[in-house]
């Protein structure tokens, strides 16, 4: 009697749906939420982390989970009971068409030398920056001018 070990995967895994993306979700609980005059409105939101290797995404205000936190005086971490936002499979979420606001499936396409993802209406979805505007790096030459 053996017992098979999971492979783990190595490697860069690609995921079409990056941090900072609007995403709906069109499937699982968020997508069962209802407004007040009782139609089915699913849960919009940007995307806060993303996990390519095990096909997992954080929403942002969505599937929110206790946690509960026992305090450390030596760290001057608070306890209690915290929320946050616990991982959604990518699979049930899409990513919203810049140009309909409509759920969408994304391809890429090199488009002026530059590979881009493209909605379904042909629309390139933009690229957001989630970590803050890069400068270009200083030469040598830069700094004497200065």
């Amino acid at each position: 009697m053996s017992k098979k070990m999971k492979t783990q995967k190595t490697g860069t895994v690609k995921s079409k749906i990056k941090r900072g993306d609007q995403v709906v979700f069109i499937a699982g609980k968020e997508y069962n939420r209802y407004d007040s005059n009782g139609n089915r409105q699913p849960l919009r939101g940007k995307v806060i982390a993303v996990d390519a290797r095990s096909g997992k995404v954080k929403v942002e205000g969505a599937m929110i989970v206790k946690r509960h936190k026992k305090a450390v005086p030596q760290l001057n971490q608070e306890g209690g009971i915290l929320e946050q936002e616990a991982w959604v499979n990518v699979s049930n979420v899409a990513l919203i068409d810049p140009k309909t606001g409509k759920p969408t499936r994304v391809k890429y396409e090199v488009r002026n030398g530059e590979k881009v993802r493209v909605a379904k209406s042909g629309e390139v979805i933009p690229v957001v920056n989630v970590f803050g505007k890069k400068e270009p790096k200083k030469t040598k030459e830069d700094q004497t001018e200065e």
